[in-house]
């Protein structure tokens, strides 16, 4: 498990409105194309420069390609990138404030502590 993977892809598909739109629409495809192309770039370099080792584990590629949140924070991805990419991926399906209240409503169960986010 690798939450450093995990950030890494909320980072940088939230940054992308193209990146945004085709995770909403195909969310596994998404995650693979990302794993296989996207994963092992170095963030803020060339693109000659990568590493060759990351990747996701079953449960991390499983709680992505099914936008499954709660279990994204349980796996220890920060709830901060996890908050605004799904809300630029759902927001528009709730009124104002919806997908919020919506996202506190589905992580209500977690108690103090929280899961590490330290990656």
């Amino acid at each position: 498990m690798s939450k450093y993977l995990l950030n890494k892809f909320l980072f940088t598909v939230d940054r992308d409105p193209e990146l945004v739109e085709r995770y909403r629409e195909d969310p596994a495809a998404t995650v693979r194309w990302w794993e296989e192309t996207q994963a092992n770039r170095l963030l803020n370099c060339p693109e000659v420069e990568s590493s060759t080792w990351l990747e996701f584990d079953d449960a991390e590629r499983e709680a992505l390609a099914s936008h499954d949140y709660p279990a994204l924070f349980e796996l220890g991805a920060h709830p901060f990138l996890t908050l605004t990419l799904f809300i630029a991926v759902f927001e528009r399906d709730h009124p104002p404030l919806g997908f919020q209240l919506e996202y506190a409503r589905r992580l209500a169960r977690f108690g103090l502590p929280y899961p590490d986010i330290a990656t």
